[in-house]
């Protein structure tokens, strides 16, 4: 029997699992499958399956990044040094007054002078607080929304934000450089920061105060005070306190208050607006609100009749420097307060009666009037020119003029130094022959002309007038000087209200070139000079030439001595 062959088992191709096989198909890899998975999962979804650990995350670099900036502050803060006052805010102008304290004028490069808070009336400061900060008193030296406006503005390219604290507004005006970067605006909150927690607030209003602009070149509350109401920060009622913190807004704009309609009505409402947040915070009572009236302004710009007042300044400055032993510019920065002699009021009233006079052609016309009080030597009129800024050149201190027939009632007067020969004189300045005849008036006393009362500085009297008097002739002679000598000699007596009253010159008839009319008693000595001249042949030099015949020279001079004299009186 053949045996049955038995077949070898033989290898099938891979085939795919049948449905319901048994067979489980090979696992993919792993990055495979999660690739698979992304594919398949939206990514909504799986950030909505993940928002906790990434809320974790970003909580995690928040506050990290929190952590940092507030130590980099920390440590900013402790680096920032506080700045001294930069050069502009520390210099102080030098302010000339007149005898009764009216302001005269300034020196100096920056219309500025310090004044301590306590002058500063409480109303005057509560004002600027409500016009500016009305948080001062207990913020912390900045607006955090201030600073962030300022910051978004500076990323964005926006406009300047304002809306500072009174604190950063004096850093940003004392302490550091105008520029606008957002490194100095950072630097500022820091430094003001720093300054409100190491000083107290009255030390930073105070210094603010004295540095903040007003405009009329005003730098600071005092400046101010005189520019716009012509008084001193002490005196300054609720509504001019009101108005000058109103002013400090836009100060380019407001300072012509007073002669612009349109500005004046603006800064009106500003004052309003002022006064009503004083009133609601209790500053002011209602009483004050309902009677504030707004307040007068002087006018701006400074009319004609204030260039007068240079002539005065010049004088007085040279004389003040000299009494201080320093020089006119150390005078002008040193922050002096000179109570000078002047009577102000008169000094315009002056200007107005000799001006519009007129020569002939290439003949220069000059007019010089000298005020002085016997037996003292303070000068109260000082008028030596009609415009300041075209002739700088005072001929009532410097004019040399021929002394003619008016030396007659003094040339038989046996006078003693300091006036020996003087009688003799050809060309006296008018200054210094006021100060001849305030001798007569004085019973033969002469005293030195000064025009500087009294210097003071940071309150402190640092320089006060003493007159210095020599008897230069004795009583019976003053006395016989005193009576006007009679027309035929060359003077020609007028009626007037002072005890001599005379008129003579240099010249005769059509042929006048200089005439003086000397009024005086034992209370003052008043002297009108007219006098012309004309170009010399010699480069730069001048003659003596004819005084126009109409009006009548001589007439003019008792006229305008006549009237001076019943003012001053």
């Amino acid at each position: 029997m053949t045996p049955e062959l038995k077949e070898e088992p033989r290898e099938m191709p891979d085939e795919e699992p049948r449905e319901g096989s048994r067979e489980e198909p090979q696992k993919a890899p792993k990055k495979a499958r999660a690739r698979a998975s992304s594919r398949r999962v939206p990514f909504r979804v799986r950030l909505r399956r993940n928002r906790g650990r990434i809320a974790r995350h970003l909580l995690v670099a928040f506050l990290l990044l929190f952590a940092l900036l507030c130590g980099a502050v920390v440590v900013a803060y402790k680096l920032t040094v506080i700045p001294e006052p930069h050069p502009d805010t520390v210099v102080q102008s030098t302010v000339f007054l007149d005898e009764k304290g009216a302001y005269l004028g300034r020196r100096g490069p920056v219309d500025r002078q310090e004044v301590p808070l306590s002058q500063v009336p409480r109303y005057v400061q509560n004002a600027v607080i409500a016009a500016e900060n009305r948080s001062f008193r207990t913020d912390s030296g900045v607006s955090p929304k201030a600073l962030v406006r300022a910051v978004a503005a500076a990323l964005t390219g926006g406009e300047r934000q304002g809306g500072s604290t009174i604190t950063q507004q004096y850093v940003k005006n004392a302490l550091l450089s105008p520029e606008q970067t957002l490194s100095r605006k950072a630097r500022e909150a820091l430094i003001a920061v720093k300054l409100d927690r190491t000083r107290s607030k009255d030390e930073i209003l105070e210094g603010y105060l004295n540095t903040v602009y007003f405009g009329r070149g005003a730098a600071g509350i005092q400046s101010a005070a005189r520019n716009y109401f012509d008084v001193d920060t002490r005196n300054l009622t609720v509504s001019q306190g009101a108005a000058l913190a109103a002013i400090i807004n836009l100060p380019s704009y407001y300072e012509k208050a007073g002669s612009d309609p349109k500005v004046t009505a603006t800064l009106q409402k500003r004052w309003e607006w002022v006064l009503d947040a004083m009133a609601s915070s209790g500053d002011i009572t209602a009483k004050q609100r309902s009677g504030a009236r707004f307040p007068a302004f002087r006018f701006y710009p400074p009319g004609a009749t204030d260039g007068q007042r240079q002539y005065l300044i010049d004088v007085a400055a040279k004389e003040a420097a000299d009494r201080l032993g320093i020089s006119e510019d150390q005078l002008a920065r040193g922050g002096y307060t000179v109570r000078t002699t002047f009577d102000l009021p008169l000094q315009v009233s002056t200007a107005e009666l000799v001006k519009g006079r007129t020569a002939g052609k290439g003949v220069r016309l000059h007019t010089a009037v000298v005020g002085m009080e016997p037996g003292d030597g303070a000068v109260r009129v000082l008028y030596g020119g009609s415009d300041y800024a075209r002739k700088p050149f005072n001929d009532a201190v410097s004019g040399a003029v021929e002394a003619g027939t008016v030396m007659t009632p003094l040339e038989r007067m046996p006078f003693g130094a300091p006036l020996t020969g003087f009688p003799k004189t050809a060309a006296p300045t008018p200054l210094r022959l006021t100060s001849a005849y305030a001798a007569v008036a004085a019973d033969g006393m002469y005293a030195a002309p000064y025009t500087v009362a009294r210097i003071t500085r940071d309150g402190r009297t640092v320089y006060s007038a003493h007159p210095d008097r020599h008897r230069v002739l004795p009583g019976q002679a003053a006395r016989a000087a005193a009576t006007p000598v009679p027309a035929g000699a060359g003077a020609t007596p007028v009626a007037g209200p002072p005890a001599s009253l005379f008129t003579a010159g240099a010249g005769g008839g059509i042929t006048r070139r200089t005439v003086w009319t000397v009024a005086y008693d034992a209370r003052l000595t008043l002297t009108v000079t007219l006098f012309a001249d004309k170009p010399g042949k010699k480069k730069d030099t001048t003659v003596p030439a004819q005084l126009p015949t109409d009006p009548s020279p001589t007439g003019f001079t008792e006229q305008t001595a006549t009237q001076l004299w019943g003012r001053l009186r």
